[in-house]
């Protein structure tokens, strides 16, 4: 390689080996002597170490006695360590664990107690600037006001105003501590409060769910009070929305409680919101008859109601062939907030099957075709010849009572009994909590 080549190329790295320490074949007359005198002297002027002897034999240093603290015994190997001439130490030394006035541990808590007089000041300091700030938290939560003209209802605000006095009493909190030097207290209870968390978290898992199902359901608004609704297997009338549960008033009058929670994953089936419902009922025709028209009979007769909707028109619909009847399924549309729907269904059904028998339409019954064998009954089967006199007495007719019932109009205006009581309920305000459902929004 050219002489240039070689002066340009940079310098390899070149490892510097770290230096060994070597034991001296021999020892100079006086050096023990003279490391123990050194020792001895450092450690007369550390007050952890007074009660710490020392002995030293061809350069290994013997430390044997009490120090107040356990760190306080690396400590001191430590500083043997760095005297020159040492070949080893053996650590005999032990912490001081006595109770008597000047042992350690008293000491040590003395000297904290006087630490702590000390920090009283700078304490006090801290817990002002807490309350301080803890204080500023409650002041801009207790603007009720803004915090309801921001949310979308009451619950929300409540909710807004929580955590921001949370988050001013953690933060003042956080500052305090800062202030005396407690970070290492404020990492441990940072770090105890998470684990508490998790633990509640699991624990009151439900309580939770329902919480956050009630603030969505409060933004959704699934349904207004008094609504005629089905959540699951549940139906009633919707009193109030509350914080925990959806309050219920039961087609029978009785209060029913759901949790939010289960009001949240639930099928919500609602009777209210579309005025128009449907009622449907069936008839079988006997087979021999004509299904098409007792099909038509029947829906010129649904039409001929006046709760009967024109539109959507009433329908009439082949469904199956019986074992001894067509069956035909009839279909009519009310308007709820006119007519009652129980009562429309209850007054379409005997007016369709009296058209259809008027008509000469039979209404069979099933029939069933019964066999008696002579050779397996026990006592012989009566025949014309053999019945005698009281026989027949036994098969005159019973008398049968008429009844005759009166053709009127009935009344098919909605039933507002549970509504009533709903509207008594709310009135009354039963609940002490707040009721979450807003008329001002929209229902989802």
């Amino acid at each position: 390689m050219p002489l240039a080549a070689q002066l340009d190329a940079p310098a390899e790295p070149v490892e510097t080996p770290t230096p060994v320490q070597t034991i001296a074949a021999t020892q100079e007359a006086g050096a023990d002597e003279q490391i123990a005198e050194r020792i001895a002297g450092i450690f007369a002027e550390l007050p952890a170490f007074t009660g710490v002897e020392v002995e030293v034999s061809e350069g290994v240093v013997a430390l044997s006695g009490t120090v107040p603290k356990a760190e306080d015994i690396d400590r001191a190997e430590a500083i043997v360590n760095r005297i020159s001439g040492v070949v080893t130490i053996e650590n005999g030394l032990e912490r001081d664990l006595s109770v008597s006035a000047d042992s350690a541990g008293i000491s040590v808590l003395g000297e904290r107690w006087n630490a702590f007089v000390s920090a009283l000041p700078l304490i006090a300091a801290a817990l002002g600037v807490w309350f301080l700030i803890a204080a500023a938290g409650y002041v801009i939560a207790g603007l009720g006001a803004l915090w309801h003209r921001i949310a979308p209802n009451s619950f929300l605000a409540e909710l807004i105003a929580s955590a921001i006095r949370f988050v001013f009493f953690i933060g003042g909190l956080v500052v305090a501590l800062d202030m005396i030097g407690a970070t290492a207290l404020l990492g441990a209870v940072l770090g105890g409060a998470g684990v508490i968390g998790i633990a509640l978290g699991f624990a009151m898992r439900d309580t939770i769910e329902n919480y956050v199902a009630s603030l969505m359901l409060s933004l959704r608004q699934p349904f207004r009070a008094n609504d005629w609704v089905q959540i699951d297997t549940y139906e009633g009338r919707v009193i109030r929305l509350t914080s925990r549960a959806t309050v219920l008033m039961t087609l029978d009058g009785n209060h029913l409680r759901i949790p939010n929670g289960q009001v949240f994953r639930a099928v919500i089936l609602n009777f209210t919101r579309n005025p128009q419902r449907r009622f449907q009922f069936e008839l079988g025709v006997d087979a021999d008859d004509d299904a098409r028209a007792a099909r038509q009979l029947g829906r010129d007769t649904l039409a001929g109601l006046d709760f009967v909707l024109d539109d959507p028109p009433p329908e009439a619909r082949i469904i199956e062939v019986g074992d001894s009847n067509v069956v035909i399924r009839f279909l009519g549309w009310v308007d709820q907030r006119e007519t009652d729907w129980w009562k429309a269904q209850s007054q379409a059904i005997p007016a369709v099957k009296r058209a259809l028998e008027e008509a000469g339409f039979g209404l069979p019954e099933p029939i069933y075709r019964l066999r008696f064998d002579p050779r397996s009954a026990t006592v012989p089967f009566a025949t014309e010849a053999t019945a005698g006199p009281a026989a027949q007495r036994d098969e005159k007719a019973k008398p049968v009572r008429e009844i005759t019932v009166t053709e009127t109009e009935e009344d098919v205006r909605p039933a507002d009994e549970i509504a009533a009581m709903v509207d008594e309920e709310r009135r009354t305000g039963g609940e002490q909590d707040k009721d979450l459902l807003d008329t001002s929004r929209p229902v989802e």
